[in-house]
Formats: C-alpha cells, structure tokens, sequence
C-alpha cells in the first residue's frame, strides 16, 4: 500500500500523438518510457524515485496492453542485473533506483553490464538525493558514471525536456552499445508542466521472442580475455559513437547571446535555478532570455571537446556551475583548455561552494562574484537580490529562534516503532548501556531525541553486521537493528546469515512494520496484505530459522512496553548461545490510518455505530514531571499550562491528532511512572442503549461531584 496513488493519473498515459500530456515530472518519465517501446521495467523505491515506483504498480494494465514487463526488485543490485536482458537482445529495458545509496549496492552489477555492453537500450534512472532535503550520504552519481564508462544525463527540469532526454537515452545506448544513467533530481521529479504526447509504442522485439529464441556470445560475458577487449571496446568504439550522437543529435543546448567577454557552463537539473539567479541580477527575463552565453550540460558525461572549446574561444572567462564535490566537471573544462592552449580562465569552485545543495540564493551570490571579477558593466545597476538575512536578523525572529526549541524529525503519530525504544530504554536503566548498531529505516529517528540510541549506521540491512567485530567474550552482548525491508533487502544473508555462521553472540531487532515504510508504504516479502500480482504473508521468524538461527521472539503488538521490555532484557542475559532474534511486529501506523480512515468515515456516514478511541491526560493527577514525553516523544503528546495555583509547571496533555495506540499509556504503566492517562470511547452513531448508559453516567458522575464540591474547603 503505498503512499499515494496514482490511479487517476495513469489514464493519461494512454494519451496519443498531439495530445497535451499535464503532470509531474515522474509521470512524464512513465509516459517517455512508454513512447519509447521499452520491453521491461524494474527498481527499487527509495527517494526521489519512490512515486516512480508507485506509478508504475498503478500503471498495470496500460502496461499489459502493450506487453511491457515490471516488477519491484528486490534490490538495486537485482534490478541492475536485470538490465542483462539487453545484453545479447535487441530489447529496451529501464531500471530505477535512489542514489547514490542504490548505486551503491548496484554498482557490481553495473560494473559487469558496462564492460560487457548492450545492443538494446538500456537506461538506469537515477533518483539523485543530494542536498539538504537528503536522507543520505552527500555523494554524486558522477563518479559511477567515470568509473565504469557510462553516460550520464542530467535534463533540464522541463517535462518536454525530460521526456526528450528519456527518449534520446535509449538511442543512445543503443547507438554506443553502453547502459545510460539519467538523472532526476528531487525538483525534477516533481516539478509540475505539460508536454506534447506520441504514440506509446510497443516493443519491436519481445521478451517472449528473446526467451524462445535464446542467444549466446562468448564475447559479451565478462570474462577474461574478454574483459580486456571491452576495455578497448569502450575508448576505441563506443566512446567515439557516444560523442558523436551527443553532437549530431544537439543533446547539450546554447541559450543566450552567441558572443560575450564571458559565460556560465551549467548541469542541465540546475538550469531553472541558474535563470532565477540571472533573473535577480536583471540578466533574464521571466520568459528565460538569458544576456548571458549559456552552455547546458544534458549530459554531463561524456563532455565533448570541441564544444566546450567553441564555448570558451573568445571568453574572458567562463563560470562553471557544478552541484557538489569533487568537481568533476571543473577539472575536466581545466584539461580540455589547457590541452588546447585556450586562455579563457575557469572559475567554479571558491566562488560557488565546495559542497552544499545550489539553490537560488547561493548560485546568485556566486554568479554575482564571478560577474563583478569578469565583466561588472553586465550587472549595471539592478535591484537589490532577495536574501534571508533581513528577515533573519529582525529582533522578532531572533527572540523566536532563542525561545523557540529546536524539534528533531521523529516517529510519526501512533508509530509501533516507539514502543520498541521505549522498552530499550527501559532496559538501559536496569542493565545499563550497551553497543547500538543502528540501521537504515524508520527506526533511524531513534538515533535522535528522546531515545537517543545507535551509534553507527553502515547501510540497508547491515546494522547486525556492523556489529560483528564486537562477537567478543564480555560481559555484554552488542545489539543491532534493523526494519523489514533492510531485512529482504540485504539482512537476511549479510547479517542473520553471517550472525549464524560466524556464531555470534549479539541481539538481532527486527522491526516489522508490515511495509517498506521509510520508502513510501509498499509490499514486501512479509507484508500481512494480500496483494494480488506479488506473493507477501512470507514470516520473517521462519526465514531467521531456516537459516540456523535458535533463539527466536515474536512480538505481534509492539505497544506491550512491557512484554518487549522483559523479551530484550532475556535476550540480552540469557545463557543460551548464537545470534538472538527479536522480530517486533507492527503495522505501521501512517498506513493503517491511510486504510482505515477512509473506511471508518463512510461507515458513519451511513449511519453505522463506530467506536473510536482516545486517550487524554488528567490535569488534576499529572505532577508535570514529564517522564511520560521523555519516554515516548509522541507529537501529540504535548504540554499544557494548568489553572492549579499550586502546580508551578505545565502538565502533560494529548492534542487531537491522537490516533489512539495507547503507547503512552502503556509507556506510564511500563516504567511505572503515573495513573494520569485516560482512555475514552468517542461514539458515532449511538444507540439507544448508548444514550441511556451516557445519562446514567452523567448523573452518578454529576452526584459524587457535587457531593465533593461540598466537602471542599473554600477560602474567600
């Protein structure tokens, strides 16, 4: 169940010749992907891609209709090395990924295709994750690209132009015999527009036609000694036939005036902010009339020579803008002049940050330095540039910022991921600190406030394994934790597996939220949904078994602060020996309400009783400790203050996003804090026998209050 759907959108994706195609950009690419008579399609969800993914799923039967093949891999690297289907066959197959983080776990895969080479198009799209919005490591899909002689493209965040550059990356692919990377970047996959459709194609040549009619060539396997004429290959056949239909096709784009003492050289997912930052220098107009000479890189790799030298001929000096590090791109352009003696100077890196997301404020800043080194008659007099720093520095925001305490990102509303760090903590204070290797997931917020646990995390499914060199005679065992999808992803074999072999003596979490929460809510392996097209309900506790683990919990209700705080503390002192697994289960709480909202607002609407629970805070027993917040960090558990003279600090309450999971509660009675939390029955619909029970408890309720109303002291 993922996040969004796109059935309504999908429609359009039968739009034909001439038709006005209107979406974002993630559906332009399932549009290009179709009008370029791809036969198969594959990836793994992951930011900014994820709703590619979801598209796709939705897409079901306009892609049965024309024969296109798609699956959810169950890894980069699987889906990298489905790309092998256009190894020996004339068929167009895509793939997509979040990277860097995807490309990694894909780059073995990758590697072997790149060597081998392709004769049908094949294209990798490649979430690009990079900035502050980033959940990440800060690295670029670049180095990827050099490393194993790929092409990486990187369009302009048009759909016309995304839809262009799908299309001309599997020409070519096919046209160099070499995998394509095309890169989105956050903004581009959900930028908003329009683009004439084509026709969807079907594929010329079939999946079914390539399994009955099987190919071999020894030549293609990498494998020595071929894998030293694919190296050949590659610089000798295949880069010359990339460079020239980059060239002939015009893939890189001029915008601007022919002639000028200088010019910028951009990344073509930077060109909408490169022209906002020549619009606030007066330098563009609304309408993207540059005054400036603009070389867009489409792609980014291979550069051609004799392009970037016609560029710069006649140049004072030229501004490369360049997101990230190393500059890759900047050292390049330094070669290329160098080598042919052109005196135009680079500038880049030092007037543009080394490192840091580009956004319109620091791409103005440094075009405005480059400008005033270069060519200060362009800037003339324009109107002062937009910046933060006024509003920052109003005496009324700075009293905010001082007042107002930072909030970390954190588990949502409800979340069966709480509870778990809750009894952790629990378990902390009686048998102290222990080594916490942490994960990637949902479970990562645990790192921060309140929880405060994990120290280090090495990737998707690795967090056991990033404890393996601490399988150490002590008196503590290490602890390490991972979700669900890590767990089908990677941590089967590479961390239970290896927990196994190696018999280590470290407690394995398995936190089962029933989802690829983190990614978006979709299916896994041992999802509780029935899903039509793919086989969930596979236990994880039978998969730790079958491969030689003994000590194996289940927890099916995580919100038993209590019976997951006494299951981690046997783990942690029990005498038995191997890997001990605790597999918590959950669903997650963001897509239960996304299922059942829904449902329990029709049913009301038809009149049917529906019970809906809540919980809340008694004022008069809270004693405004806190202990409560500390050990859940629930967003809806918040603070209030109290009208009781006697009360110097706020107490406790629960604000109306309440879901009603009740691990606040069980939180309180767990670490044996105080009675002050309440659950209450908010009824729809109720029947008579409902009514008559709420007078019936109004009147005892309204009798003992005023019986005490009498007995109470009043000073005048």
């Amino acid at each position: 169940m993922a996040e969004r759907s796109f059935a309504r959108e999908v429609q359009d994706l039968r739009l034909g010749e001439g038709d006005t195609f209107r979406g974002e950009g993630i559906l332009a690419v399932t549009k290009a992907l179709l009008q370029s008579g791809v036969s198969y399609v594959g990836g793994y969800q992951g930011s900014p891609i994820s709703h590619l993914m979801d598209v796709l799923d939705d897409a079901k039967d306009v892609l049965d209709e024309l024969g296109v093949h798609f699956e959810s891999s169950a890894s980069e690297a699987a889906a990298a090395a489905m790309l092998s289907a256009s190894v020996l066959y004339p068929i167009r197959g895509a793939v997509t990924w979040k990277s860097t983080a995807g490309t990694n776990v894909a780059s073995d895969a990758l590697a072997n295709l790149a060597s081998g080479g392709v004769i049908g198009g094949a294209v990798i799209i490649i979430g690009e994750d990079y900035g502050e919005g980033s959940s990440i490591m800060q690295e670029r899909t670049h180095a990827f690209a050099m490393k194993s002689q790929m092409w990486l493209l990187d369009p302009r965040p048009n759909l016309t132009s995304i839809v262009d550059t799908v299309e001309s990356a599997f020409e070519l692919s096919e046209a160099s015999n070499t995998p394509v990377m095309l890169e989105m970047r956050v903004r581009t996959c959900h930028v908003h527009g329009q683009f004439i459709a084509k026709d969807n194609r079907k594929p010329t040549y079939t999946l079914r036609e390539a399994v009955e009619n099987p190919r071999r060539d020894l030549s293609r396997i990498v494998l020595p000694p071929s894998v030293y004429l694919h190296e050949s290959e590659k610089l000798e056949q295949r880069w010359p036939a990339a460079i020239a239909y980059i060239r002939d096709r015009k893939l890189n784009e001029f915008f601007g005036p022919e002639q000028g003492d200088v010019g910028i050289i951009l990344q073509g997912g930077l060109y909408n902010t490169v022209l906002r930052a020549l619009q606030y220098l007066g330098l563009a107009d609304i309408y993207g009339e540059s005054r400036v000479p603009l070389y867009c890189l489409n792609v980014t790799y291979p550069l051609l020579d004799d392009e970037v030298a016609a560029f710069c001929i006649g140049k004072r000096a030229v501004l490369v803008v360049e997101e990230g590090q190393p500059e890759y791109i900047e050292q390049a352009l330094n070669t290329i002049l160098r080598r042919r003696d052109i005196a135009t100077k680079i500038g880049g890196k030092g007037l543009l940050p080394m490192g840091g997301e580009y956004t319109a404020q620091v791409v103005t800043t440094g075009i405005e330095a480059f400008l005033e080194a270069h060519s200060p008659a362009l800037l003339g007099n324009h109107l002062p540039v937009p910046t933060a720093a006024a509003v920052l520095a109003h005496p009324q925001v700075a009293a905010l910022r001082d007042e107002v305490p930072q909030r970390p990102a954190g588990f949502c509303i409800g979340c069966p991921e709480r509870p778990i760090f809750a009894a952790m903590k629990l378990v902390e204070q009686e048998l102290g600190l222990h080594h916490i290797s942490a994960d990637i997931g949902c479970h990562l917020f645990s790192i921060l406030p309140p929880f405060n646990i994990g120290a280090t995390t090495m990737g998707y499914g690795l967090g056991p394994a990033s404890a393996s060199a601490f399988n150490v005679k002590a008196d503590k065992r290490p602890i390490s934790i991972m979700g669900d999808g890590g767990f089908w992803h990677n941590g089967l074999a590479t961390s239970v597996g290896n927990a196994v072999f190696n018999k280590q003596d470290g407690v394995i979490l398995v936190v089962d939220n029933f989802y690829s929460a983190a990614t978006g809510g979709q299916d896994i392996l041992s999802s509780r949904a029935w899903n039509m097209g793919r086989k969930t309900n596979n236990s994880i506790v039978n998969a730790v078994k079958g491969i030689g683990v003994n000590w194996v919990r289940q927890i099916d209700r995580t919100y038993d602060v209590g019976k997951m705080r006494d299951t981690l503390r046997e783990a942690l002192t029990t005498t038995d020996s191997g890997p001990k697994v605790i597999v918590a289960s959950s669903e997650c709480m963001l897509n239960k309400q996304r299922r059942e909202k829904p449902l329990f607002a029709k049913a009301v609407k038809s009149g049917q009783r529906m019970v809906k629970q809540r919980f809340g805070v008694d004022e008069d027993i809270c004693t405004g400790d806190h202990a409560c917040i500390r050990l859940s960090g629930c967003p809806s558990l918040s603070l209030k203050q109290t009208s009781d003279p006697l009360k110097d600090d706020p107490v406790a309450a629960i604000d109306n996003n309440c879901v009603g999971c009740g691990n606040c509660g069980d939180v309180a009675d767990a670490a044996v804090l105080c009675p002050s939390f309440y659950r209450a029955d908010i009824i729809h619909n109720p029947s008579r026998w409902d009514l008559l029970l709420n007078r019936l408890r109004k009147s005892v309720i309204g009798y003992l209050q005023r019986r005490r109303d009498r007995r109470t002291l009043a000073f005048a």
